[in-house]
């Protein structure tokens, strides 16, 4: 079952990154992750994420981290561990 982790803050399209938030729980590189809700959102594996322009391999709650996605996402979304 997808558990709720956090929230999309920003989006760069024109690198096609997302600023998540993590509202609770972690997050590392390798999890499988959805941006939207099931049957709309965009499922992925965390393949890198950076914080403050340095390379993370996890982020907890109350961080923000940049996240490479392979299609636009809206701010707002809701993110899911699967």
């Amino acid at each position: 079952m997808a558990q709720k982790v956090g929230r999309i803050v920003n989006y760069l399209d024109h690198i096609g990154v997302a600023v998540m938030e993590v509202d609770t729980g972690t997050v590392k590189v390798g999890d499988q992750i959805r941006i939207g809700e099931e049957g709309e959102g965009l499922e992925m594996e965390v393949g890198s994420m950076q914080m403050d322009h340095q390379a993370v391999d996890e982020v907890g709650k109350g961080q923000d981290c940049g996240l490479k996605v392979e299609s636009a996402v809206k701010k707002g979304s809701s993110v899911y561990k699967l």
